[in-house]
């Protein structure tokens, strides 16, 4: 039996459809777990199961399955020592983005445990995980789970992404292809755990953060209309950063096997287009307010939402009476001082030696504050381990010792460091002391800890019936952040610094004590205004929102798989949108009798990317054949100039040529150049060739190209970020300049053009097959190839002029795009070579043809 993946290649040959998967409906929820096992990292097993048979199931309940690297629960022994005892985390963004997902909606949670359990306990905890959480665990063997963790995602993928290089061995470290196995190990194990729970029709599946940025692939791959949607918690770094990766290809394609990418920010995204451009040669397109990029025929959507909190969660930790306690302790022990805090994990990119830097020099600058402020400092545990962790909590202590010994004295120190973790109550009332909070990470992905800041500091009724003198009182915060973290964007009353400035952020921390309680409360009041409307929930609600959106149309459309190991990727059309069986075109051109051949040059018959444009031999050869052919016009449809055409296509006496986008054309080689509309002059390029001399000076690896009907600007060989912008910038003026002018101007394939307008490879196809009626009977068969923008005009004519008399209504038509993408074509070929042979083919059949009818001459006179 052959494999799904071979039979789908298979037909994409064929008219006629693969072979239909008899029997059995989808499993809707198994309560059995496989075995966990680890899978072996010397063998590749990504060709194996391409793409699987997707069976529509008998089930419409929708799901929501959540992957991440942790599950959302908390494990210990119980006194015991036999057995486990589980509970929901309550502070993870997991559990919390429930709030955003429709009542009904069912959650499933695959992820690890945060604790080892011995392989013997491995399947019962597992099925009373399933039972009682509806979570699914992902079991790794622990030295798998350190090259994993500890190797490729916090050595490599954290630190790139946070803009750390790895400059030396000992800076940051190399990349390891045997971490990089591990990595792809566990996303296989990941994956094998959806499939356990997956019904592909009916569920949604929510990947999370850079431990997994390859899950997506192994999930298409086995699943090729699976709903899937990938946020990124993290920063993605710019294009000169992450090209530096030696595996930046294939993580690349791997995230666009999702439907939706999400991103905290713009410029994370922007970095993530840029990447895609610049390394796969990817462009994106925006409508309507939402960015899409194509993608072998799919629109991978791309989400920009910085996370919220969870208000409820919140709001409930406030009124709490340990809260309360700690907050009036807290009162008692700082009464008197300003406090400012900061709350950040103890690492190398959250700038806590910079922040005591500048308290130091705050100090130093502002002698007044002396003995009346207080910074409290609570430093979380690394989740992180090495020698950059060590070095940072030695900087750390020693700061802190130097500033209490500069500053401090009996009863006052300047500087008060916490290295614990602290629950969320104990956090919720230093929140509620602090008169600002201070974030100087050098980069992170989203921080919400000035989110938690605000909301604290609005309170609830129970703090203030308590702490307040007044009803209602007044509520007011201060925040210091970085501009280099996600929630910075979003907070713009905060005071924005440069975390590397410690001049700057000392003058921030006096600025934010010293300024006016008015405006305090009017900067607390916007921010909270906005963090109590875009909680956790909202942007939940939202992302599942453009997923559902992206996916609306997966069973309308047809999928093949194409690729191995993590250059797989889903070949999507639409259900009319086929690849152009040789065969089948053959047998229509045999029976037919009056033919139309159709054919664009550049991308289409010549490679875009070949140096020597001439046709080769083997071209002209097959178009001389065609040509032969009495019952066959053959014509190039091209951009290009008539005299270069001419050279090029001398040996093909009998082949008609239209160039410069059909302005000039001619029947055959002894035939006069005609034009398809009149024009009265081209006045026009002298106002338009020194516009474009000014942008190809200042747009280094730009040029011009001039026609005798048009004007080109090149930007092929330019930057491609500032080619498209200054690309932009020429087409809007140019508009503005030629408005009155009879001229029509348009962006292509990384081109500006200006040319006459009504000027269209589509309205010289239309005079052509008119021409052709004229002449002799309707065209019977009608081929059209192209590649680009321009060739799209060509099938809409073609649409057109068969829609209606005088050609026939029955006639042979074969609209065919070069490569997998959007098109008013019918039919595809995968690239020049396929389109070549397929001209061979017919060239084929043309020779072993008989023919008693002399050479069908057309001449525009008729």
């Amino acid at each position: 039996m052959a494999w799904r993946s071979y039979s789908n290649l298979l037909e994409l040959t064929s008219d006629f459809p693969a072979p239909t998967v008899r029997g059995g409906g989808a499993r809707r929820l198994p309560r059995v777990m496989t075995v966990p096992g680890i899978l072996s990292e010397a063998r590749d097993d990504d060709n194996t199961n391409s793409v699987s048979s997707d069976v529509p199931s008998s089930v419409s309940q929708e799901r929501a399955i959540i992957v991440a690297h942790y599950l959302p629960l908390n494990a210990e022994r119980r006194q015991d020592k036999n057995s486990w005892s589980f509970g929901w985390d309550e502070e993870s963004l997991l559990l919390q983005l429930k709030d955003g997902l429709p009542a009904d909606m069912e959650v499933i949670y695959i992820g690890c445990l945060k604790v080892d359990v011995d392989p013997s306990e491995q399947d019962e905890v597992a099925a009373d995980l399933l039972d009682t959480f509806n979570c699914v665990p992902a079991f790794i063997a622990p030295d798998l789970k350190s090259r994993f963790y500890h190797g490729f995602c916090k050595q490599q993928l954290w630190k790139l992404f946070h803009y750390m290089l790895p400059l030396t061995p000992g800076h940051s470290g190399r990349f390891h292809h045997f971490l990089w196995q591990s990595y792809k190990s566990v996303n296989k194990i990941f994956a094998d755990k959806v499939m356990e729970v997956i019904s592909p029709e009916d569920d949604y599946v929510w990947v999370h953060d850079y431990h997994l940025m390859v899950l997506p692939s192994f999930l298409r791959k086995r699943c090729s209309r699976i709903k899937l949607g990938f946020f990124l918690h993290s920063p993605f770094p710019s294009s000169e950063i992450y090209r530096t990766l030696p595996v930046r290809d294939e993580i690349l394609r791997a995230l666009l096997n999702a439907d939706v990418i999400g991103f905290h920010t713009f410029d994370y995204a922007r970095h993530f287009l840029s990447c895609c451009r610049r390394t796969l040669g990817l462009e994106y397109e925006s409508k309507r307010g939402y960015i899409g990029l194509e993608y072998y025929g799919r629109t991978v959507s791309i989400k920009i939402m910085p996370v919220g909190i969870h208000m409820g969660q919140i709001q409930a930790g406030l009124n709490l009476a340990d809260t309360e306690l700690r907050i009036s302790e807290l009162n008692e022990k700082y009464k008197g001082k300003t406090v400012l805090l900061g709350v950040d994990d103890m690492d190398i990119f959250k700038g806590i030696g910079l922040k005591l830097l500048a308290m130091e020099q705050f100090l130093l600058q502002h002698s007044e504050w002396k003995g009346k402020v207080v910074m409290i400092q609570i430093a979380n545990p690394a989740r992180g381990r090495g020698k950059d962790v060590q070095e940072v909590r030695t900087e750390v202590y020693t700061s802190v010792k130097r500033i209490n010994q500069l500053f401090g004295f009996e009863g006052y120190e300047p500087v008060v460091l916490i290295e614990r973790h602290v629950p969320l109550y104990e956090r919720l009332a230093f929140y509620t002391i602090a008169e600002c909070c201070i974030v100087t990470a050098v980069r992170d992905g989203m921080n919400l800890i000035p989110y938690e800041y605000i909301v604290s500091r609005q309170g609830c009724e129970k703090l203030d019936a308590s702490f307040s003198l007044i009803q209602d009182p007044p509520k007011k915060s201060m925040l210091v952040v970085s501009e280099f973290i996600g929630c910075s964007p979003s907070l713009s009353g905060a005071i924005r610094v440069n975390p590397w400035n410690i001049d700057a952020v000392a003058e921030a921390m006096n600025m934010a004590i010293t300024m006016p309680e008015a405006e305090k409360q009017m900067r607390h009041e916007k921010h909270y205004r906005y963090v109590s409307t875009h909680d956790v929930a909202y942007w939940a609600r939202s992302f599942m929102g453009d997923l559902e959106r992206t996916c609306k149309d997966h069973l309308k459309r047809r999928y093949w798989g194409i690729g191995f190991g993590l250059s797989f990727k889903v070949v999507t059309l639409g259900p009319n949108f086929r690849k152009l069986s040789p065969e089948h075109i053959a047998s229509a051109y045999r029976r037919t009798a009056c033919r139309a051949i159709l054919l664009d040059y550049d991308g289409t018959m010549m490679p875009q990317t070949s140096i020597n444009k001439t046709p080769s031999s083997e071209v002209l050869a097959v178009l001389n054949t065609l040509c032969s052919d009495p019952k066959n016009v053959v014509f190039i449809v091209s951009g290009r100039g008539r005299q270069t055409l001419s050279d090029w296509f001398s040996p093909c006496e009998h082949l008609g040529i239209a160039a410069e986008h059909g302005f000039f054309f001619r029947w055959h080689d002894d035939a006069e150049w005609e034009t398809c509309i009149p024009v009265a002059h081209f006045d026009w390029k002298q106002v338009v060739e020194p516009i474009m001399k000014l942008y190809t000076e200042s747009t280094d690896g730009s040029y011009i190209e001039e026609k005798e009907s048009a004007l080109v600007w090149h930007h092929h060989d330019a930057d491609p970020d500032f080619g498209s912008s200054q690309a932009k910038e020429l087409l809007d003026h140019l508009e503005s300049v030629l408005a009155n002018e009879p001229v029509s101007v348009k962006s292509g394939q990384q081109i500006v053009e200006v040319k006459p307008q009504g000027v269209s490879k589509g309205l010289i196809v239309e005079k052509l097959l008119s021409l052709m009626v004229q002449r002799s009977t309707p065209v019977d068969f009608i081929l059209c190839v192209g590649d680009d923008r321009s060739d799209e005009d060509m099938f809409e004519a073609i649409a057109r002029a068969m829609a209606g008399p005088p050609q026939s209504p029955i006639a042979e038509v074969f609209a065919c795009t070069v490569g997998q993408k959007p098109s008013k074509a019918k039919y595809y070929l995968a690239d020049t070579v396929e389109v070549v042979k397929m001209l061979q083919g017919l060239a084929v059949a043309s020779e072993s043809g008989t023919w008693n009818t002399s050479h069908l001459v057309l001449d525009s006179s008729l």
